[in-house]
């Protein structure tokens, strides 16, 4: 009886050897697995800030360019006006073509001779 509890008690030491590795790998394993998550979580974090970045520039880009095509536009738009109103200024006569006008000595304007004096 006694060689059986002998090996009951060696089995048993086998197994709680066992368990103590295997509880050991398994704490390792654990460690690893939470580190590459974490390493994989952080890249996906570092790619997704990356790509509002660039989104985020892309739009701002966008926007200029929306922008500066506007105020071309209106640019045209207004100096198209200007000349359209001068012309039907000038053809009703409201405005004299050969009238000269002419820099004042202080940055002002003057009408040149031939003017209609209103």
């Amino acid at each position: 009886m006694d060689a059986l509890m002998k090996g009951f008690s060696m089995a048993k030491e086998g197994v709680v050897a066992a368990a103590e590795k295997t509880k050991a790998g398994m704490e390792e394993a654990a460690a690893k697995t939470k580190e590459g998550v974490m390493y994989v979580g952080n890249k996906t974090k570092e790619g997704v800030v990356s790509s509002v970045n660039t989104v985020a520039n892309r739009t701002v880009d966008q926007a200029n360019i929306v922008a500066d095509t506007a105020v071309s536009s209106a640019n045209e738009v207004s100096q198209a006006t200007t000349e359209g109103v001068e012309n039907v200024a000038a053809s009703t006569g409201l405005l004299n073509q050969e009238d000269s006008v002419n820099e004042g000595e202080y940055g002002g304007t003057e009408q040149g001779e031939g003017g209609q004096g209103y």
